[in-house]
């Protein structure tokens, strides 16, 4: 049976100040207006997904932001194909809540809803709030119980769950989300470079999230979070990577774009981003926590999203991205710097060159090929 095709998702700029902290220019926007075209003409353009980012205060070049969960809804009834993840806190949001508004939304949307459970790395929004932050493993502890229980109140007539963190009695949550062939609830996704996060997405998760990654951490990324489903005894979650995506018509203004963007960098907003998300993996102890080793150029972006390689012109891109496939990747999560025109030119561009590399692949799915 051949491989499925690689699906692509796109961040939602719901957040102010784009993808890239850099005052070079970006058009795009964070308002639902062109949020809400920008997301028919995602669905036009061979994108599966929308990833919907939660911020709840201003810092480090996102000043404004949108919930995104209301916006979640918002797009999805926006659409008709389109599938929308929306991020949520555990530690913020109970998991019988958030169930209730994910069925709630799953049939709003004929069965287009889907969850990404962040398991948080910025310590200040929790204690603005008044919440307590974790030490990094007990985060993705609470991060695994919140999936658990939030899996039971969308499958089980009557949930129950006595953890740590959550308890479910007799909960009975109706409706249900939609359950459909090889969809019994919605999707959840989960993000974390970790050791914890890679443990914790093979034995409860359906996706695992990477940060941009070269061939090497691809390739021990995948391997690990398929050995801790085997030790879980299930299915392995597929696996989604992060990259930021220059297309243009030359290679010489793709690398140009890329240079002025970090030329252009906010560097205080860029040093106070990285010492944040430092500090939230330096707890592991292994080193192994998202951007431990991320440069100030690959903290330019978020999600170390240049470090993927989507630069070049279409066939280049084209040609990684059918690369990243064959390591194992099933989704590439992608950031634009002009998000309309961009998602236009991948569709016209881009993607007709991935499917027409994909149908040349031999079946041999699951094998790891030469470096990338």
């Amino acid at each position: 049976m051949p491989a499925e095709p690689v699906k692509f998702a796109y961040w939602v700029p719901n957040v102010s100040g784009g993808l890239v902290t850099s005052t070079i220019e970006q058009r795009t926007d964070w308002g639902y207006e062109y949020n809400r075209e920008l997301a028919v003409l995602a669905e036009n353009n061979g994108f599966d997904y929308a990833l919907s980012q939660v911020r709840y205060m201003a810092s480090y070049g996102a000043e404004y932001q949108h919930e995104s969960t209301g916006f979640s809804l918002a797009l999805l009834l926006a659409t008709e194909r389109l599938k929308v993840i929306a991020a949520v806190h555990p530690g913020l949001w109970h998991p019988g809540v958030l169930a209730k508004f994910g069925a709630t939304a799953d049939h709003l949307s004929n069965g287009r809803f889907a969850v990404n459970v962040v398991s948080g790395w910025f310590k200040g929004e929790f204690t603005a709030l008044g919440e307590p932050w974790l030490e990094h493993d007990e985060r993705y502890r609470r991060s695994e119980e919140f999936i658990r229980a939030l899996r039971a109140a969308w499958t089980e007539d009557r949930a129950g769950l006595a953890g740590d963190f959550y308890r479910l009695r007799d909960f009975s949550l109706k409706p249900k989300p939609l359950n459909t062939p090889g969809r019994p609830h919605p999707e959840i996704f989960q993000g974390g470079n970790s050791t914890a996060a890679r443990a914790m997405a093979g034995r409860v998760s359906d996706w695992y999230f990477s940060n941009g990654r070269d061939h090497d951490g691809i390739v021990e990324q995948i391997a690990d979070v398929r050995r801790a489903a085997a030790l879980a005894g299930r299915r392995p979650p597929k696996f989604g990577l992060n990259g930021f995506l220059i297309a243009r018509d030359t290679e010489a203004e793709a690398r140009d774009t890329l240079r002025e963007i970090v030329a252009k960098a906010d560097s205080e907003a860029v040093e106070g981003f990285g010492a944040a998300v430092r500090q939230a993996g330096r707890s592991t102890a292994d080193g192994k926590g998202m951007w431990q080793d991320s440069a100030f150029e690959d903290l330019v972006q978020y999600n170390d999203g240049f470090r993927t390689g989507l630069i070049g012109t279409p066939e280049q891109i084209a040609e990684r991205i059918v690369a990243h496939k064959r390591l194992g990747v099933d989704l590439l999560l992608l950031g634009f710097l002009h998000y309309h025109e961009e998602v236009e030119y991948f569709g016209r561009r881009v993607l007709p060159l991935v499917r027409e590399l994909e149908a040349a692949l031999p079946d041999t799915t699951g094998s790891v090929p030469a470096r990338v």
